[in-house]
């Protein structure tokens, strides 16, 4: 079987934004915590090889928390990972850390580059920074400046993604889709994901629940959008997990489902290590065991 993506958890459940949906809340921690975890480095080897000889052409960075949070962290993942040779290497990021400390983060991100750091995704809602305040930083009054991060991580050498979560009452129309796609070519972004907000079967938060209950996509939002890609887009990949990736007037773009399963598909779409050792191929199912 080949294996997709290879997914590192970084950090631990600690986060400096207040995602109303966030996924961290809403399925099982599998052993990771709010402190900084001790890494079973041994797996992690056992995992990059398995990786490795399954295929794998990108692995990536992210968390049940923010990952640059502890960026040091980073560093020794990417090191320990260096010999071999992953082709793409990306870091899920709210972008946070990265914008408001520059002077602190800048080194971090030369020396990621230097390692093999390919690609810097960053989670947003909308084109618009108010829209995104609501979302990640709603006990403040400004959100970041997205557009001069994007500057600056492409005047050091990174490709940048845009990880839109599309939601009622944010990105949910053809109208505000085109807007988001403009402002990402305006911007010179290189790959613009839209995955429509969703839970779990089982949560672990009600909480988190009922919002993405609340603001789900409504089913004829998102037929609108699927039939506006497959008239204005052309297709040029289609992913074994149901992804379709799309050229939007010069616009990289990518429909996708962040939770889906397909138990009989002969491609894997992830596998996820976790830093006490264990690996796994679902967030959402403490069985899903491989390590």
């Amino acid at each position: 079987m080949r294996i997709r993506t290879f997914s590192i958890l970084a950090g631990s459940e600690a986060c400096n934004a207040r995602c109303p949906f966030c996924i961290s809340k809403q399925t099982p921690p599998n052993g990771v915590e709010l402190k900084e975890p001790e890494v079973n480095w041994r797996n992690f080897g056992v995992a990059c090889r398995l990786a490795r000889r399954s295929g794998v052409t990108t692995a990536m960075f992210t968390g049940k928390g923010e990952p640059t949070l502890f960026p040091d962290q980073i560093t020794k993942f990417l090191e320990k990972m260096e010999k071999y040779e992953f082709p793409l290497i990306e870091i899920q990021t709210n972008g946070i850390m990265l914008a408001e400390k520059p002077e602190k983060y800048e080194p971090h991100l030369r020396r990621w580059y230097e390692l093999g750091l390919t690609t810097i995704a960053i989670s947003v809602v909308h084109y618009d920074p108010e829209k995104n305040r609501q979302i990640y930083l709603p006990h403040r009054e400004k959100y970041i400046d997205l557009e001069q991060l994007i500057v600056a991580l492409h005047a050091i050498g990174f490709s940048v993604r845009l990880t839109c979560i599309a939601a009622h009452g944010f990105i949910d129309s053809v109208g505000e889709l085109k807007k988001l796609a403009d402002f990402a070519k305006r911007n010179k972004v290189e790959q613009l994901t839209l995955t429509p907000v969703n839970k779990p079967e089982i949560s672990e938060s009600q909480e988190a629940w009922s919002w993405t209950n609340a603001h789900h996509l409504k089913p004829d939002k998102f037929a609108d959008i699927k039939d506006y890609l497959e008239k204005e887009g052309n297709v040029i990949l289609r992913l074994a997990h149901g992804a379709v990736v799309y050229d939007l007037r010069g616009q990289n773009l990518c429909l996708s489902n962040c939770l889906s399963v397909n138990p009989d598909s002969e491609e894997m779409r992830n596998i996820i290590f976790f830093p006490d050792g264990h690996l796994r191929y679902y967030w959402q199912y403490p069985g899903a065991t491989i390590l």
